[in-house]
């Protein structure tokens, strides 16, 4: 899987599992989505009480065993971890408020452009100024500071909690909660689910796909290597919607689990971009990177999932009807936190990031 052709094929079969998820009983445009699969678990385990969004979702399992075993396989499983683990947690957290104002991860809103919902590619447009607003920082001198060599139980740990849920899912007890209507009802098959996750998180972590990366590396170096693999996914998921889901509908209106705010949209996803860069990777690549071993990526998922829990629990996250009140004020907290974390992060010194960031994601 190296090379373009690699990152391509990843991509195009990243497509056709996203379709196929949808027409085996995932909600519309809704094949991955990084932010609202967590956002489920979350309210699955009981963290929050939003009814409508509550399952383990095995997708989420599939994608870290995925990178797990291959990381194995490949010998590149590596625990590692210490750099700035409050700061990423709270990172993480800010990342999934951004993405609840948008109703997707960067996976989805290509998922959604796909399908032909035009709020997608405005909140793309507001993804992508996030992601500028890092660079800025990143050729400042932005760092997070070294990582440290860890014991490889703990690196396990994260893989054995995954496990975990399967068990909970497969023997689903009482105090694990499930939608029985909204998006949170509408899944695949747990098996089906499961092996697509396995499938993608495979190929992941073999080509480090990374929507925040992707664009990153255009910008900085002109590397389109990680952005072609979003591409071949926006082409072979366009195609599915029109051919297999029948669902495709060019429109701001109408769309599944969306809302036609543009500004808030826009806004909700710059703060993800800005935020996933400051982490080194989108909300997929975090998965992926914990799955190997990386307790800093583990760190700021556990951010994700309590932001998540927060965010319906206070009524930040949007809805179809449009952004709460809260969810607003939740957002613009967030900018000034991010302006904080990337100012006082600066590096006084004369060596760039920019090698290190790339590598990282």
């Amino acid at each position: 899987m190296k090379g373009k052709r690699g990152i391509i094929l990843t991509g195009a079969i990243v497509g056709i599992v996203a379709t196929m998820l949808v027409k085996y009983g995932n909600p519309a445009n809704m094949g991955f989505c990084i932010a609202c699969f967590l956002r489920d678990i979350s309210g699955s385990l009981g963290l929050h009480r939003a009814a409508v969004v509550q399952y383990i979702r095995p997708e989420i399992i599939g994608l870290v065993l995925g990178s797990f075993f291959i990381s194995l396989g490949m010998k590149e499983f590596k625990t590692r971890g210490g750099s700035s683990p409050f700061l990423r947690f709270i990172l993480g957290f800010i990342v999934m408020v951004g993405a609840l104002m948008f109703l997707g991860c960067p996976l989805r809103m290509v998922l959604r452009m796909a399908g032909g919902d035009l709020n997608a590619f405005v909140g793309l447009v507001g993804f992508a100024a996030g992601i500028g607003i890092g660079i800025l920082f990143l050729n400042k001198g932005f760092s997070l500071k070294r990582t440290y060599t860890l014991s490889s139980l703990e690196g396990y740990m994260f893989p054995g909690l995954n496990v975990g849920l399967l068990v909970l899912l497969l023997s689903a007890p009482t105090f694990i909660l499930f939608s029985t209507d909204g998006p949170g009802s509408q899944h695949a098959p747990w098996l089906i689910a499961l092996i697509a996750g396995l499938i993608v998180g495979s190929l992941a972590q073999r080509t480090r796909l990374c929507m925040v990366g992707g664009i990153r590396d255009l910008i900085l170096f002109k590397d389109s290597y990680l952005i072609s693999g979003f591409i071949s996914i926006f082409v072979v998921a366009l195609i599915g919607s029109l051919l297999i889901n029948n669902s495709f509908s060019l429109s701001f209106v109408n769309q599944p689990v969306a809302h036609t705010d543009g500004l808030w949209n826009f806004l909700g996803m710059l703060l993800a971009g800005w935020g996933s860069i400051l982490l080194g990777g989108c909300p997929l690549r975090q998965l992926i990177l914990s799955g190997e071993g990386n307790i800093d990526s583990v760190i700021s998922v556990m951010g994700m999932v309590v932001g998540a829990a927060f965010s319906h629990n206070f009524s930040l996250a949007a809805s179809p009807k449009g952004p709460s009140a809260n969810g607003q004020i939740a957002v613009i907290i967030g900018f000034a936190v991010l302006l904080a974390v990337s100012y006082f992060n600066i590096e006084k010194s004369d060596i760039k990031m920019k090698g290190d960031v790339k590598l990282e994601a």
